[in-house]
């Protein structure tokens, strides 16, 4: 197994990047020119952290694009068996770059891409990086985002773009000091279905828009998890368990946290919500340009506790537009809104979806179909509007044009930034026992409740500080 395993300079390395993003500000490459600067028609460097099942997709999403190289990776595991899992493959740096390698010996161009634990170290010898695509468990995402700008690194990243509020807005912050090509990786922004749905809400097809409900058949992974594991198992085979925590304090390795299940767990992952709200609250919070909501209140539909993720969740935002007020529902775990009175009764809901309801009708929309209005008089008298969103050429595609000068990709860290703080918000209510919150979005707090302080910014462990 070819494996760099250098012991990580983690000290030398923050002080470095610390000291660049303070000391003087970052112009993209595209705006330099010269030296560094990547042409339209040059190859863009891509650097890997974290090839489990969603960074092995994103690595395939990568190698088909012909002016991208993806050249290294960094994860703490070597390998991992995803065959019972909805990945149906192997993952971690052996099978990864093994794929990597395959491919681009079929194009008889030469391989050998460079493996890493830690992706520190990556950033360290790897001077001719161009790019860095994140797709760690959620915990680390803002650690890896932080660093690898402060690098200089365009960066793809997937969501949640966070897991806490503060680290949204410190992306959002260095997204704008550094004017770097960022993307957040919710693939459905790109789609024609979602961007239909979207052209008809700022086509105002519907009306003054009253309420928005959207549902995901998403549930815990683990169903008979009570509490947390206190017993330790053996280490997997070339799995580094402090790099993986990371930021979060040192526990016991058991495998209930790795390789997907980590979802059901508060200190690293964000449950359904946080795993689907970015995908699914993206059509209407973009749609109908929304901003923070001024109260939310999210509900845990079955077993939780303070570190565990519920079974499901309902939740209320409630937001203040210049339309009036709008609710947008939440549902997960198999919960649906009530079928709507405007459909036909033989209509039946998509198993995930969105519903609209606005002051001439309602819109129902799912999976990559088209979106359905109701009543069918409304259905009969619509066209579709004129496009206004700018063209896509696909969700990566738009990210490595970014890089080479192209316009930002539209779900650029200043987009993705408000849509994570959004969805982290439900999170929020969640983690506080489904408690109404009222969100000051200028103070970054909750009005009248100290004890969110600790989830809005949640601690870090030494050694981890960004």
């Amino acid at each position: 197994m070819k494996s760099n395993k250098t012991n990580p300079s983690r000290r030398k390395f923050i002080k470095h990047s610390t000291s660049a993003a303070a000391g003087f500000l970052i112009v993209p490459r595209y705006v330099l020119g010269g030296k560094g600067y990547t042409a339209p028609s040059d190859m863009v460097n891509v650097g890997i952290v974290g090839v489990g099942g969603r960074g092995r997709q994103n690595v395939a999403n990568l190698l088909a694009l012909e002016d991208v190289r993806v050249s290294c990776m960094a994860d703490p595991a070597e390998y991992w068996d995803l065959s019972e899992f909805y990945y149906r493959s192997s993952a971690g740096r052996g099978p990864v770059s093994d794929m990597i390698d395959q491919h681009y010996s079929e194009k008889e161009m030469a391989g050998d891409v460079k493996e890493y634990e830690d992706f520190r170290v990556m950033l360290e010898q790897e001077s001719d990086l161009d790019a860095i695509l994140c797709a760690t468990p959620d915990h680390t995402h803002a650690y890896v985002c932080a660093l690898s700008m402060r690098a200089g690194k365009h960066v793809y990243c997937e969501k949640p773009l966070t897991h806490n509020i503060w680290e949204a807005r410190l992306l959002k912050s260095l997204a704008e000091e550094t004017g770097l090509a960022t993307q957040m990786g919710n693939q459905r922004h790109s789609s024609s279905s979602l961007r239909d749905v979207v052209e008809i809400l700022k086509a105002g097809v519907l009306g003054k828009i009253k309420e928005v409900h959207a549902w995901v058949p998403a549930t815990r992974w683990i169903v008979d998890l009570k509490e947390i594991p206190t017993k330790e198992r053996t280490l997997p085979h070339g799995f580094n368990w402090d790099l993986w925590l990371g930021p979060r304090a040192m526990r016991p390795f058991h495998d209930y946290y790795t390789p997907v299940n980590w979802r059901d767990f508060w200190d690293f992952g964000c449950g359904a919500l946080g795993d689907f709200g970015c995908h699914d609250m993206d059509a209407p919070v973009w749609g109908l340009d929304l901003d923070m909501p001024a109260t939310v209140e999210v509900k845990p539909a079955g077993f939780s506790n303070a570190e565990i993720t519920p079974y499901g969740e309902i939740g209320y935002y409630d937001f203040d537009t210049s339309d009036g007020p709008l609710r947008m529902m939440w549902y997960s775990g198999g919960l649906q809104p009530a079928h709507p009175a405007l459909a036909p009764q033989d209509f039946n809901l998509p198993r995930r979806g969105a519903l609209y309801v606005g002051e001439n009708g309602i819109m129902i929309s799912g999976g990559q179909d088209s979106p359905r209005l109701f009543p069918e008089s409304l259905a009969n008298d619509f066209t579709p509007p004129e496009p206004t969103l700018p063209p896509t050429n696909g969700h990566h595609r738009d990210w490595i044009d970014a890089i080479k000068g192209g316009p930002q990709a539209s779900s650029n860290f200043d987009y993705a930034t408000k849509l994570t703080e959004i969805t982290l918000l439900g999170v929020l209510s969640l983690r506080l026992g489904g408690e109404r919150l009222h969100w000051d979005a200028a103070a970054m707090k909750v009005t009248g409740n100290s004890d969110a302080d600790p989830f809005i910014k949640e601690p870090i462990r030494e050694g981890w500080e960004f």
